[in-house]
């Protein structure tokens, strides 16, 4: 069975009503799951109306799941105590971080540590064997957290830390990350660079064209991590038959290559053709053949386990199609 995370509390991290990460996002999919017949909890917040064709199958839900906060020692697996102390406080001051990109309130550190937890909690269901996978739609996002700073509309490094989660408490060796967000998950690089036992890789538009600006191909990781780094970047218009063509000679080859026990993706919809912050040409099912690809790869090598996290995806109506395929995607 599928499960699916998210609260209402995320919907309380205070962006502007102009800014692209807002809460009608999560309330956007909330309405499209819902609408699908996937979940039966009402939607807490209005959301613009806007057409859904529904694609789940008759009968198919996803078990709810209510995530808890993550115990900060588990943060610590990645970002240290400075940092969870400095976003804190700029929580506490309502502050703008990453140069006016990242605006926060009193609210958003609870979110912040409850998106963490989410993950969490899929990845305790998912590695004791009470579901085969699992989507965390929270906010705020996490791929673009480094270390030691908030960046992008993130404040924590979510799905590398639930990495760490899964090495330390389920004892994982091997981790895989897949990050199919158009912008390049610099954060999660950063987290993992040195380590060979996780293998990320980002398939992202071009960082001379977009934020943030990282994710070469010669960005392979240092040390004893070096290689076990892929970045593909992509030219800005490419579309589904680009991406397919990545997934299939490049993403899905190392992944064999690497056999991990344990997959993790940082599930960005914003390379879609209706996404206002990028310039790549996806389509909805282009995201649910790239779901599907690396679904069938879980089940070769990790015995179907996924746990999958929300990261972009800013035009309403395509997040909302997106995320339903990317759910109904993972029942394989």
């Amino acid at each position: 069975m599928i499960g699916f995370c998210t609260s209402p509390l995320f919907y309380q991290h205070p962006t502007r009503p102009d800014h692209p990460e807002r809460p009608q996002r999560l309330a956007a999919i909330f309405h499209a799951v819902r609408a699908a017949g996937l979940v039966d909890s009402p939607n807490p917040l209005p959301v613009p109306e806007f057409s859904f064709e529904n694609v789940a199958p008759a009968g198919f839900k996803v078990r709810e799941l209510t995530p808890h906060p993550a115990d900060e020692k588990w943060i610590q697996t990645v970002h240290p105590a400075t940092h969870i102390e400095h976003i804190r406080e700029a929580c506490r001051d309502s502050q703008i971080l990453d140069d006016g990109d990242t605006p926060v309130g009193p609210a958003s550190f609870e979110a912040a540590i409850l998106a963490v937890g989410a993950l969490l909690t899929c990845c305790d269901e998912v590695a004791t064997g009470r579901l085969r996978r699992a989507f965390a739609a929270v906010r705020p996002p996490g791929h673009h957290a480094e270390p030691n700073a908030a960046m992008g509309f993130c404040l924590f490094a979510n799905v590398a830390i639930a990495a760490r989660y899964l090495q330390q408490k389920h004892q994982v060796g091997k981790v895989a990350i897949v990050d199919f967000d158009v912008h390049h998950g610099n954060g999660t690089q950063a987290a993992f660079e040195e380590d060979p036992s996780v293998l990320f890789i980002s398939i992202h538009q071009d960082g001379r064209t977009c934020y943030p600006g990282t994710g070469r191909v010669e960005e392979t990781g240092r040390g004893r991590g070096d290689g076990f780094t892929l970045n593909i970047p992509l030219f800005p218009g490419c579309g589904d038959a680009e991406y397919l063509e990545a997934m299939d000679e490049k993403v899905l080859p190392r992944l064999d290559q690497f056999r991990p026990e344990f997959l993790l993706l940082s599930a960005g919809f914003d390379a879609h053709a209706d996404d206002p912050l990028a310039s790549m040409r996806v389509t909805d099912d282009g995201f649910s053949q790239i779901t599907r690809r690396l679904m069938a790869v879980a089940d070769s090598h990790c015995h179907g386990c996924v746990v999958s996290a929300l990261e972009g995806g800013y035009d309403l109506a395509a997040l909302a199609r997106c995320v339903v395929g990317h759910v109904v995607g993972m029942k394989g």
